[in-house]
C-alpha cells in the first residue's frame, strides 16, 4: 500500500468500525451466558472473527441476522470440547481472554497462532492462573497452549503488569470457579470486561483508587444476557484524529466514539499539545461513555508524557508519535517498555521509521524522544511494519502529510481496521 500527500485536507464524517476490546468481550460473554444475545456494529476484523470461530468451534450457536451478530448462550459450564486446536491468528486478546476461560471449563484444549502472536509472552497469564490451580503447558512461555480444564481455587492474585488482557483472562476463570476471587491491579487498565459482566448480572465489584483498583468476584453466578450495541472505536477513530490535526484545511466529525477514561490517554495527550478537538454529545450506553468528536487542522506543540500517561495509551503510542512528528516542539515519552511485547517491537519500528522518514527520533532506555526541529528530506520511503496493525495505520497517516510512502505488510490492517484505506480515502486520504 502507498500512502501519498494530501492537499485538500482530511474531510467529512467517518465511519469508525465497533470497538475491537468490547466486540471480542460481546462474543465471550454472551457465550457463556444462560439465553439468546444480539450484538449490533460487531467489529468484523480478523482478530475479532477468530474470536467468534473458537466460540463455534466449542459448540455455541452464532449466526448473523439482518446485520446483527445473534448468541444462544447455554450457560458458565455449557462449552464443549472443540474438535481440533483453536487457531487464533494474531489476536493477543483472544489468546489471553481464553487461556482464563478455558483453564476453568472441563475438557481439554490447545491455543495456536500464527507467527507473530506465536511470539508474544504468556507467562503473564499462565503464572497467575496457576496460582488458582490452573494446569498449562506451554512452549517456552509461549504459544502453543496446551490447558487441562478443570475446577479451580478461588485466591487473591496481584497483577504487577498493566494488561487489561491479563486481568480479563483471570476474571473469566474467576466466574466459573467457587468462592470468591479478588484481583488486585497495581494499574488501573480498561474495565470493558468488568463493565459487561455487570451489565449482565454478574455479581463482581469493583474498588478504584487513584492508581490501582480491586476486583472482586463471586463465582458460579449464571449471567443473564443483555443485547449489545458496540460503540465505534477510540484506537481505529486516533489514525483520523491525527491525520485531521496535522493537514491543513481538515475538519471532520466522528460519531458515538468510545470515551471510556480507562483509555482515553490519547485525548489527554493531544489536548496537551494544543489539538483542536470537541468532544460533545456525551452519553451512557450499558456503562460505557460515548461522545461525538469534532476534529480540525491544529498547530501542535510537543509534551511530555510519563510512566503512568503510558499505562492509559499504549496502543496509541504509533499514531502519538507521528502527530509528536509534525509538532513545533520536541516531545519526550517515557515508559514505554509494553511496546516492546505487542504485536512488534513498536518502540523500535516507531524510532527505525520515523528515522527513515527523516524525523528526529531516539530510543533511551525504553524512553523515546522526538525533536520535529530536526526533520530532513526522506530517507526511505519504504516503511517497515513487521505486520503490524497499527504501525501501518499511523504511517500512512504520515504519508498523507509527508508525501508517498510505501506501507510495507498493510494487509495487517485487517486484524483490526478492514475499511481503513476506504474510509481514509473518502475523507481524502489518498491511499493507492
Amino acid at each position: 500500500m502507498f500512502s501519498e500527500q494530501t492537499k485538500i485536507g482530511i474531510n467529512g464524517s467517518i465511519e469508525i468500525p465497533g470497538d475491537k476490546s468490547i466486540s471480542h468481550r460481546s462474543i465471550i460473554i454472551p457465550s457463556i451466558s444462560s439465553g439468546i444475545c444480539e450484538i449490533s456494529n460487531i467489529l468484523k476484523s480478523d482478530d475479532v472473527l477468530r474470536t467468534m470461530n473458537a466460540f463455534k468451534e466449542m459448540g455455541v450457536e452464532i449466526k448473523e441476522e439482518n446485520k446483527k451478530i445473534i448468541i444462544n448462550g447455554k450457560g458458565l459450564g455449557s462449552l464443549k470440547k472443540p474438535n481440533k486446536e483453536i487457531y487464533l491468528g494474531n489476536s493477543g486478546t483472544s489468546a489471553r481472554l481464553l487461556t482464563g476461560l478455558l483453564s476453568s471449563q472441563n475438557f481439554e484444549s490447545v491455543l495456536t497462532g500464527d507467527k507473530s502472536l506465536s511470539s508474544r509472552p504468556m507467562k503473564r497469564i499462565t503464572n497467575p492462573l496457576s496460582e488458582m490451580g490452573a494446569e498449562i503447558v506451554a512452549q517456552n512461555g509461549k504459544l502453543p497452549l496446551h490447558i487441562k480444564g478443570k475446577v479451580l481455587n478461588n485466591c487473591k492474585i496481584e497483577i504487577d503488569i498493566p494488561s487489561a488482557q491479563i486481568k480479563s483472562g483471570l476474571i473469566l476463570a474467576a466466574l466459573n470457579t467457587e468462592g470468591t476471587s479478588y484481583i488486585n491491579e497495581k494499574h488501573i487498565t480498561r474495565d470493558h470486561t468488568e463493565i459487561m459482566l455487570e451489565t449482565f448480572g454478574a455479581d463482581i465489584e469493583t474498588k478504584k483508587n487513584v492508581d490501582s483498583s480491586q476486583i472482586i468476584i463471586n463465582g458460579k453466578k449464571n449471567l443473564t444476557p443483555k443485547n449489545i450495541d458496540v460503540p465505534a472505536d477510540l484506537s481505529s477513530s486516533a489514525f483520523f484524529i491525527v491525520a485531521a490535526l496535522i493537514n491543513k484545511n481538515s475538519n471532520i466529525t466522528l460519531e458515538n466514539i468510545n470515551i471510556n477514561p480507562t483509555r482515553s490517554g490519547l485525548l489527554i495527550a493531544l489536548e496537551r499539545m494544543g489539538a483542536n478537538i470537541n468532544i460533545f454529545n456525551q452519553k451512557n450506553r450499558a456503562g460505557e461513555i460515548v461522545a461525538n468528536i469534532n476534529v480540525k487542522s491544529s498547530e501542535l506543540n510537543g509534551c511530555e508524557l510519563d510512566e503512568q500517561m503510558a499505562k492509559l495509551m499504549i496502543d496509541e503510542f504509533p499514531i502519538l508519535s507521528i502527530a509528536a512528528s509534525q509538532a513545533n516542539s520536541p516531545s519526550y515519552f517515557k515508559g514505554l517498555d509494553e511496546l516492546r511485547i505487542k504485536e512488534s517491537d513498536r518502540l523500535e519500528l516507531i524510532n527505525d521509521n520515523l528515522n527513515r522518514c527523516g524525523h528526529y527520533s531516539k530510543i533511551k532506555n525504553n524512553d523515546l524522544f522526538i525533536d520535529p526541529t530536526k526533520n530532513k528530506q526522506i530517507i526511505n520511503s519504504a516503511i517497515r511494519t513487521d505486520f503490524d496493525h497499527r504501525i501501518a495505520m499511523s504511517f500512512a497517516v504520515l504519508g498523507s502529510k509527508i508525501g508517498k510512502l510505501q506501507i510495507n505488510e498493510s494487509d495487517s490492517i485487517n486484524t483490526s481496521f478492514p475499511s481503513f484505506k476506504e474510509q481514509f480515502n473518502r475523507a481524502g486520504g489518498n491511499l493507492i
